[in-house]
């Protein structure tokens, strides 16, 4: 059994990779093509993005592991995958490498068998279960590596561009 040091470096180290992955399927795309929307539910690459910012590294670390308020989330439907056409590129990319620096932080300084600060009351009728950051942890390395997974079909169909996994 490894300790919680070495198993929270182990984590660390594999969400990391699927963070980078996602970052590297994004370089070399035109604005354009990160903007454009490729599949039929409407998502673009900087949509997806957003995504991971506000929902996966901001809502499951900052709100649920920390505690902190709900109070950056964008409203309307889809909020979390929208990005205006005014907004630069490099500030959803941005947003996303502070969101995981905080992240990062926050896991760090807590044990992995501590309780969520702000657990919700859904998950139960939603068939979750998130006792400790451990669990929310792995729930967001599965969460980035299936958005990871998702970008490489975009990326494929946006310029041919292949993701090889060995």
């Amino acid at each position: 059994m490894p300790t919680d040091d070495a198993e929270r470096t182990l984590l660390l180290r594999r969400l990391d990779g699927q963070r980078q992955h996602v970052l590297s399927q994004l370089e070399g795309l035109t604005d354009e093509q990160l903007r454009r929307p490729v599949l039929p539910s409407g998502w673009s690459c900087l949509g997806l993005v957003r995504h991971l910012t506000v929902s996966d590294e901001r809502y499951w670390f900052e709100v649920v592991v920390a505690g902190g308020p709900l109070d950056f989330w964008p409203e309307g439907d889809n909020g979390d995958w929208r990005v205006e056409a005014s907004e630069p590129a490099e500030a959803v990319v941005d947003a996303y490498l502070r969101a995981i620096a905080r992240s990062d932080e926050l896991v760090t300084s807590r044990r992995l068998a501590d309780a969520p600060a702000q657990p919700e009351d859904w998950w139960e009728s939603a068939g979750l279960h998130f006792p400790d950051v451990r669990s929310v942890l792995v729930h967001v390395l599965v969460e980035t590596a299936t958005h990871a997974g998702q970008l490489d079909a975009v990326r494929e169909l946006l310029d041919g561009r292949q993701y090889l996994v060995l």
